[in-house]
């Protein structure tokens, strides 16, 4: 098993705990503010915020033209798909039940890294696999009547899944010349463009009311915590460690999300559910076990 350090110790539980707590921050906003408009302002300011902090680390923000390319499609999966995706997910579906759909990732990333990053199928993989689909499984069957009747937000939660999980091989294959913290702005801003656009055609965003003063706070947190500070620390995590490896950093996510969505918003959590978490926090846990490779100790 590849050591984690106490810096990458540090990253993953904020990754944990912010992220985690963003699932039902997500879901009070979307009471309130229609999903492309949520994303457009979130994404907008987060890349802004990013942006002042990579200059007052003093990493610079100018790209060649085919880096940027590079930036837009580890952005357009990673950040965009994997945020509009999810926002229309949580909309369709118990925040509960989204986080863990979402965070069958790592497996996803696993599976896509033995095409893009050339890795090995092992029987790790093939384990976390069967772990994580048994998770799905069995969440399932924890509202199987439920979600054949209405199954349109399991889908775009598996959508989010594997977009996040793409997006993230794509940021461990591509060599970039600029810091974490440049490569979080880039990506995140330009995710946010599409977003701006389509909140424009879809939702007429300068029409909307004033959100009221919780929604106001709960936005505050989700742009400076989840937006800024999870977002630099998951591209650095990724620079530093195998996209598999990196994954580790989603354990505490679900887990978080999931019973903060029961205290914070009441959704109730069956013990089929409990049982769903734990398969696909397994299947999680079993990427983090494979055994280093060349391309693990660039």
């Amino acid at each position: 098993m590849i050591g984690v350090r106490s810096r990458e110790f540090a990253l993953v539980l904020a990754i944990g705990l912010f992220w985690g707590l963003n699932w039902p921050a997500v879901k009070t906003i979307l009471g309130e503010v229609p999903p492309w408009t949520l994303r457009a302002i979130g994404l907008g300011t987060g890349a802004i915020l990013l942006a002042l902090v990579a200059r007052a680390y003093g990493e610079r923000l100018s790209v060649s033209p085919g880096e940027v390319i590079k930036l837009s499609l580890a952005g357009l999966f990673s950040i965009f798909g994997f945020n509009l995706l999810a926002a229309f997910g949580q909309l369709h579906t118990a925040t509960s039940t989204a986080t863990i759909v979402a965070f069958t990732m790592p497996m996803w990333a696993a599976l896509l890294s033995v095409y893009f990053l050339n890795d090995r199928i092992t029987a790790i993989r093939l384990a976390a696999l069967a772990l994580g689909l048994a998770g799905l499984a069995v969440l399932l069957f924890d509202d199987f009547a439920g979600i054949v009747a209405r199954p349109i937000g399991v889908v775009y939660m598996l959508g989010a899944a594997v977009s996040w999980a793409l997006g993230t091989v794509l940021l461990k294959r591509f060599a970039w010349t600029i810091g974490t913290l440049s490569r979080a702005t880039w990506m995140v801003g330009l995710s946010a463009l599409p977003m701006i656009a389509g909140a424009f055609l879809f939702e007429d965003p300068l029409a909307l009311s004033v959100p009221s003063t919780l929604v106001l706070w709960v936005f505050a947190y989700h742009i400076v915590f989840p937006m800024v500070i999870c977002h630099a620390a998951w591209v650095s995590l990724v620079g530093r460690l195998p996209a598999s490896v990196a994954a580790i950093g989603t354990l505490l996510i679900p887990v978080v999300g999931v019973y903060s969505s029961a205290l914070l918003l009441g959704e109730p959590i069956s013990w089929l559910k409990s049982s769903a978490l734990i398969l696909v926090l397994s299947s999680i846990g079993l990427t983090f076990l494979k055994t280093p490779g060349p391309r693990d100790t660039a």
